[in-house]
């Protein structure tokens, strides 16, 4: 009866899930409990019967490339005109919309657009003369005028559009995705983030959270130019076998480490997120190689050019990385390009002469590969424009821009199964 009590006083619950975490005891222990954790749901049996089948309906996106426009471009610029702007421009309008308006100071009258229209392609889709290369590609866009936002400021209405809340501490939706789905290639993350080398975008590094997901579904940021990930490689050269047992001397004592602090979930994450980095020393170097594709199809993207060199090469890079198995590839601009409160004229257009080419080109050519049906393209931004002026301090008309509108957003998909008016058209 002593030695029972002993016993009893040493064996707490915490260091007996300890000691049988591992082994035949373990996996026994495994069984018994997932019997009860489980018990509403379709056993592992049932599961892997039913995965056989597939699911209801065969899925069209295996990846996704989100160009995502920080700052909100102007829908009433780019894609969707209002003849009603160039008939009452100048006109007084501001009391009917003065709860929705930012800077109620600055705000001008009705103010019409700087550029002109034309209809494009088989669907006759409406675009603006600053987007000469996306109006060759129109047939292969489902353009989406419906979409709005909850809050008129930039912060959250990132939040807002990256994980669904208003508020930080989510995942995006890159991180679902990873979660989700995981990479098809090993080496390479399931998440990968091309930002922009001239700077972050607003919200930095938090526009790729994982937020309560496990840390190694963050967005992995790669760099467009030189190492493609900072402290990838290492810093002398030694034999191939020498690296391999430093990895596995490593690995082992990792989970030793990770065995005596069970309380800690965050390692897991940082043991995967080491795993994979070794696994990419190769691989991400390739992905990032552009000296792989040929003249012609860097000039497609602009690359050479100043103005286009730093986004079309970014654009290229995402295709290669979907062609390798990586689930969601995200692009972004610095700070917020398309943030237009002012000389909207010459600034958005400067915002197209940066992104419309690559943007074009990837879209043609992932068709050429035969990529698109199987790759959703995403471009857009957290919130849309407002139809009337937003002056300058000295209100000097030939300097307006315009105000943030939560009402209002124009974005476009393609591929990975959208249906496009010219393809409604060809198909009857």
């Amino acid at each position: 009866m002593k030695q029972e009590t002993q016993f009893t006083e040493k064996v707490t619950r915490r260091s007996f899930f300890e000691h049988i975490a591992t082994g035949l005891q373990g996996a026994a222990l495994t069984w018994l409990l997932q019997q009860d954790l489980y018990a509403d749901s379709p056993s592992p049996e049932q599961q892997e019967q039913e995965s056989v089948s597939g699911p209801h309906h065969r899925p069209r996106a295996k990846s996704v490339i989100h160009l995502f426009m920080n700052g909100g471009p102007s829908q009433m610029d780019l894609f969707d005109p209002k003849p009603m702007l160039d008939k009452f421009h100048g006109k007084e309008h501001f009391k009917q919309i003065a709860g929705e308006v930012e800077f109620p100071e600055r705000a001008g009258a009705l103010m019409k657009s700087p550029f002109q229209f034309a209809r494009h392609g088989e669907s006759g889709m409406w675009i603006s003369d600053v987007m000469p290369h996306l109006a060759k590609q129109v047939d292969e866009i489902t353009m989406i005028r419906s979409m709005y936002t909850t809050n008129l400021t930039h912060e959250p209405a990132l939040y807002k559009i990256q994980s669904g809340s208003e508020f930080t501490g989510h995942p995006s939706l890159g991180a679902w995705v990873s979660y989700g789905l995981g990479s098809e290639n090993q080496n390479l993350p399931a998440y990968v983030v091309l930002d922009d080398p001239l700077g972050l975008p607003v919200n930095g590094i938090e526009n790729w959270q994982a937020g309560f997901l496990p840390a190694q579904h963050q967005g992995t940021r790669f760099r467009a130019t030189g190492s493609p990930v900072l402290n990838l490689k290492p810093e002398f050269e030694q034999p191939a076998s020498v690296t391999q047992l430093e990895r596995d001397l490593i690995s082992r004592l990792d989970r030793i480490h990770q065995r005596q602090r069970t309380y800690h979930h965050q390692l897991e994450a940082r043991l995967s997120t080491y795993s994979l980095a070794a696994r990419m020393q190769i691989a991400a170097s390739d992905a990032l190689d552009l000296s792989q594709e040929t003249a012609e199809t860097q000039k497609m993207y602009g690359i050479g050019q100043p103005v286009t060199e730093s986004y079309g090469r970014r654009c290229l890079i995402a295709r290669r990385l979907i062609e390798r198995g990586v689930r969601f590839v995200q692009l972004f601009i610095n700070s917020q390009i398309w943030d237009t409160h002012s000389a909207i004229a010459s600034n958005l257009k400067s915002a197209c002469q940066r992104t419309d080419q690559p943007v074009a080109a990837l879209l043609q050519d992932l068709k050429q590969r035969g990529l698109l049906d199987e790759t959703l393209v995403m471009w857009g931004g957290e919130m849309g424009r407002l139809p009337i002026a937003q002056l300058s301090p000295d209100k000097d008309a030939r300097k307006s821009g315009r105000d943030h509108n939560k009402n209002a957003i124009c974005t476009w998909m393609a591929g990975g199964g959208c249906e496009t008016r010219a393809g409604i058209r060809r198909n009857g």
